[in-house]
């Protein structure tokens, strides 16, 4: 009788043909808010916003054409939630959090896992450097974007370096330089590093940089004739050959990126669909200025419609993006007035929406839409290479099915010295790079990459064992000693059921000679041909990618001062004339005591301590700096 009444209980749970939705619609309130739509296992089936609960619940019940989507996902729907909010605007913003949040399985997911680029100037030092960023804004200076991708940055980069020859270089670079850099060879920087540059002047190029990049060229462009005007008048010809290259160079920008001639601030939107794919290109302009496109891929989830795409695309991205004053879309949305308002208080003054554009706006929404249709295509045509990849993978591991979830790790150093091990994640869409680790590897003798190897595997996997989140399928980067760390990590955490592979290079290192090495000891070697191999080289090159990126980081933080810095005595202005004096720290390091107290405010004593802490030796008793 007990067995049969749990059995009831199930078939209860599993059937949501007992919701009634227009009795829940009755009585609802009117105002705006957002509603969830749960199934019976309590999963978010679909998240949505309403000017009024009361009216768009209901829409759902009543009888009306739908979609196959709408109808799968209605059959579903064991119960709803509401939640009320004060405006329409409310409504959107808390939706775009539940989105995010809760995944849901019929909401269009923008997949965005990479923090925006920027150009950074750090205005508060005595030369600005002027360089790409990525993160959060906490460092001092000034930002200029966000760009829609690190090409365009890099672009705008390329012209800055060349007219206004500003440094990129690491502070801990540019503090101890004692000759000019190759970019000064190429001209490419003004060398302030070795002040062949006066200060004075170099903060005006620094000004002008940011004129361009406020998009203030006409002011720029005529500060710049002023200045050469007056060189030509003053007999200074070079400096005026200067000004007047400068100026040819905004002129061909202006005559490349400007729309109609116009200051627009204005993004172009199109979206193309096709068999469930859908993509949405962004065209971004700022001050009259093209900074370049972006192609996003969102998760349709079954939506069919452009419009529906490019709304959730809207309401998604503008929530974490600062909206431009006009914003063209190839589709109309339903919401638009509503969304035009919400950007609007985002933005502090009017933000239009425009699906009806002509002349300069209508060849660039055709362009975009070009691009979108090109993109998509492009893209489904690397899926079907990427399924018939793991299809291969699958046969080769004799796996029982594709794995949902890939992980890798690698480890990176230089001689032992900051080593760094990535964790890499890959599932079925490809590389999941919002879920990628880092671990600073520390205590253990440098260069053990076994070592290494085990201190990354022990922190991942005791937290994904408190998490339940665990890969079907772990690569590790390298032969049966690495692997065998694995298994010993594993064993000891009572991890089960994971497929583990050694990835080892071949012995010429060269790419298709990888050896795989199973968790039984036994060695595959698939061949250059294989498409398993080929998805297997992808994910480890990623993860040694991300691993000498981190390392790169972690040891310039190590040598972001130099080692003249740490002794007593050195401050700024000797630390510069030794440099100076011997052309390098190396120089430095080779001369004898005598001739260190040769330089100018360097006494005996202070040489000896200055001798001794560059070689790593004891100082002599009784020795002390002025």
């Amino acid at each position: 009788m007990g067995d049969r009444e749990e059995d009831r209980r199930e078939a209860e749970q599993a059937a949501p043909e007992g919701f009634d939705g227009k009795r829940f619609a009755r009585e609802l309130t009117a105002a705006p808010g957002v509603y969830r739509m749960l199934a019976a296992d309590g999963s978010v089936l679909y998240v949505g916003k309403a000017a009024s609960l009361k009216k768009r619940v209901a829409s759902y019940f009543v009888n009306a054409e739908r979609s196959p989507r709408q109808r799968a996902m209605l059959a579903q729907v064991a119960r709803m939630e509401v939640t009320v909010t004060r405006t329409e605007g409310e409504a959107l913003l808390l939706e775009n959090q539940l989105i995010k949040s809760l995944k849901p399985r019929y909401n269009v997911l923008l997949r965005d896992d990479k923090s925006y680029p920027y150009i950074h100037i750090s205005t508060q030092d005595e030369f600005p450097r002027v360089t790409f960023y990525r993160g959060t804004r906490a460092l001092p200076g000034r930002f200029f974007g966000p760009y829609p991708s690190a090409s365009a940055v890099r672009e705008t980069l390329d012209l800055i370096h060349k007219l206004f020859k500003l440094r990129s270089c690491e502070d801990s670079v540019f503090r101890n330089r004692s000759r000019p850099c190759l970019q000064y060879q190429i001209g490419r920087c003004s060398a302030p590093c070795v002040a062949l540059i006066d200060p004075g002047e170099y903060r005006a190029n620094v000004r002008r940089a940011e004129l361009l990049l406020d998009g203030r060229n006409d002011a720029l462009i005529e500060e710049l004739a002023e200045e050469m005007e007056a060189a030509s008048v003053a007999l200074e010809f070079e400096r005026a050959a200067r000004l007047r290259d400068q100026i040819a160079g905004l002129r061909r920008l202006q005559a490349r990126q400007y729309v109609d001639g116009e200051q627009v601030d204005m993004d172009v939107l199109a979206c193309a669909i096709d068999r469930g794919a859908a993509c949405v290109v962004l065209l971004s302009f700022r001050n009259g200025m093209n900074q370049g496109t972006r192609s996003y891929f969102p998760r349709s989830n079954g939506a069919d419609e452009p419009g529906e795409v490019l709304e959730a695309f809207v309401s998604q991205y503008y929530a974490t993006q600062p909206p431009p004053r006009e914003i063209v879309l190839s589709h109309a949305l339903v919401e638009q007035p509503m969304i035009e308002n919400l950007l609007g208080e985002r933005r502090g003054s009017r933000v239009a929406l425009k699906a009806t554009v002509r002349a300069e706006r209508a060849r660039y929404l055709d362009l975009a839409r070009q691009n979108a249709r090109i993109a998509l295509a492009a893209r489904q045509g690397s899926e079907a290479n990427q399924r018939a990849r793991v299809e291969a993978l699958c046969e080769l591991l004799s796996l029982d099915g594709p794995p949902r979830r890939i992980e890798c790790f690698d480890i990176s150093h230089t001689l032992g010295e900051a080593a760094v091990a990535s964790c890499v994640v890959f599932d079925a869409d490809g590389p999941v790079r919002g879920q990628y680790r880092r671990f600073n590897i520390s205590g253990i003798t440098p260069g053990d990459d076994y070592a290494a190897m085990h201190q990354a595997l022990v922190r991942r996997f005791v937290r994904a064992k408190e998490e339940g989140v665990l890969p079907d399928l772990l690569l590790i980067d390298g032969g049966k000693g690495q692997l065998a760390q694995a298994k010993t990590v594993l064993a000891e955490l009572g991890i089960e059921g994971l497929v583990l592979v050694g990835v080892a290079k071949g012995a010429a290192r060269r790419a298709g000679d990888e050896t795989l090495v199973l968790a039984d000891g036994r060695e595959l070697h698939p061949g250059a041909d294989s498409p398993a191999l080929h998805l297997i080289a992808q994910v480890r090159d990623e993860a040694h990618r991300f691993a000498i990126t981190g390392h790169r980081g972690r040891r310039a933080k190590v040598r972001e001062h130099s080692r003249l810095e740490d002794i007593p005595g050195i401050g700024p202005r000797r630390r510069a004339m030794l440099l100076r004096h011997f052309g390098g720290l190396s120089e430095l390091k080779a001369a004898g005591v005598e001739e260190i107290a040769r330089v100018e405010g360097i006494n005996m004593a202070l040489a000896q301590r200055l001798w001794s802490a560059l070689h790593g030796v004891p100082e002599p008793d009784g020795q002390g700096a002025s």
